[in-house]
């Protein structure tokens, strides 16, 4: 296998040193290496070094709606964003909630070769909230299933979400929730607010996510398991995880970058690329999540990124469908959030985006430090370039992001999976024979 000399990159923005990969291995950290005979010699300088980014919450669509996205487009959209693991949400057609859907994504990923693709079990059959999916099945099968979710419908039944925690309790795994009580949400088209009013949209309250959270985090207790909470977007949901935190409860929360940048202001212009579950909030929400990442109430950013056919998009409002693309923009938004802003480090987003994700799921082999002997999932990432996003140009068949014609800072110039480089120059490489 080549082995690879990334001369003077900066190890999580620190001082520069020179990476030598070889055998899908890290073999040594330290500056002025010469390049060993064959070595090819990449250029780092300038350039960010961070572990292969971890995204807890994707979604591939592959089987069923391959018209929005295939495991193969997914990954290589991954890998452009500087990904080299993803979690791939279980809302597929068929839903993946038996252990042949959950190992036909599994192997799907492995021969596409662009990144780890673990899959996510479904809670219940078929998203129906009615009785337990074969969550055992999915743990012992080849795809090792460790984390359960109906994401894009919640586990709103109690005594359900208390048997979920219970099952998953004896493998070490998780319940990720997505947290939306249906009753108060019945009809709704976007945040509940001042914006709503005006426009004559049904809103969706605060208190639909924050009822449900509290819910949880009580049962989690209750049982001693572990639960995370998808997609979190307002502050009182940041006070519910904080106050569960400081009591011990086993909880973990994630924010998706476009609840870090982007309020319900934006629903005014009636474009549905800005239609998402759970809905934009206010700038108040959006400063007391950025807050809530910074004091580490809020663990990890997970992209949900959630491709859509044009004519899922391109329609009246009412009748669009939620979500937005991430992958390719979720490192940028990161940038321009939290670390311009000044409230993390490049060790903070090491943490966010690819340790702790990794640690949740239970994913050995990512997450791992820039170290030697450490496998080679290694993002090279220049802070310094600025893109214009043109999501024409994107690897994802989803053209829905809600960040067209934005400037955003950064630009991934290299990822490696597994020693091997999917990404060079910021283009497409070659998938890894590893995978």
């Amino acid at each position: 296998m080549t082995s690879y000399l990334i001369q003077g990159a900066r190890p999580y923005g620190e001082q520069p040193a020179d990476l030598l990969v070889e055998d899908g291995l890290i073999r040594r950290v330290a500056p002025g290496q010469a390049a060993p005979e064959g070595a090819q010699i990449v250029d780092g300088t300038g350039l960010v070094a961070l572990p292969g980014l971890v995204d807890i919450h994707t979604h591939l669509r592959e089987p069923g709606r391959e018209d929005a996205e295939t495991v193969q487009t997914g990954t290589r959209a991954a890998a452009l964003g500087g990904y080299t693991a993803v979690f791939a949400m279980a809302n597929s057609d068929p839903v993946a909630d038996t252990a042949g859907v959950v190992e036909q994504v599994h192997e799907l990923g492995r021969a596409a070769g662009w990144v780890d693709v673990r899959p996510v079990g479904a809670v219940t059959v078929g998203l129906q909230g009615e009785r337990l999916s074969e969550i055992k099945a999915m743990a012992d099968s080849r795809a090792a299933v460790r984390v359960f979710s109906d994401d894009g419908m919640c586990v709103h039944d109690p005594v359900l979400m208390r048997r979920a925690l219970e099952y998953v309790k004896g493998f070490d795994g998780v319940v990720a929730q997505h947290a939306q009580e249906p009753r108060l949400t019945e009809g709704a088209q976007m945040n509940e607010g001042a914006v709503s009013a005006e426009l004559g949209l049904t809103g969706w309250p605060a208190v639909a996510e924050e009822a449900i959270i509290a819910r949880d985090v009580l049962l989690a207790e209750h049982v001693g398991s572990r639960v995370h909470i998808c997609h979190l977007s307002t502050r009182g949901s940041v006070d519910i995880v904080r106050w569960a935190k400081q009591r011990g409860i086993d909880v973990t929360a994630e924010a998706t970058p476009h609840h870090l940048l982007l309020t319900d202001e934006r629903v005014r212009s009636f474009d549905p690329v800005f239609k998402v579950n759970p809905p934009l909030r206010t700038d108040e929400d959006v400063h007391a999540l950025r807050a809530a990442v910074a004091d580490g109430t809020i663990d990890v950013i997970g992209t949900d990124h959630a491709p859509h056919p044009a004519e899922d998009k391109e329609c009246e409002w009412s009748c669009a469908a939620n979500g937005m693309t991430g992958l390719e923009t979720a490192l940028s938004v990161v940038q321009h959030t939290l670390v311009d802003t000044g409230l993390l480090t490049w060790h903070d987003v090491a943490r966010i985006t690819s340790a702790t994700p990794a640690r949740i799921g239970r994913l050995a082999g990512q997450g791992r430090p820039l170290a030697e002997g450490e496998p080679a999932n290694i993002v090279l990432w220049d802070p310094a370039a600025t893109t214009v996003v043109d999501p024409a140009r994107h690897a994802s068949k989803g053209r829905n992001s809600p960040y067209r014609g934005m400037e955003l800072p950064g630009a991934v110039r290299a990822t490696f999976f597994r020693g091997h480089p999917t990404v060079l120059d910021g283009a497409l490489n070659s998938p890894s024979p590893r995978a």
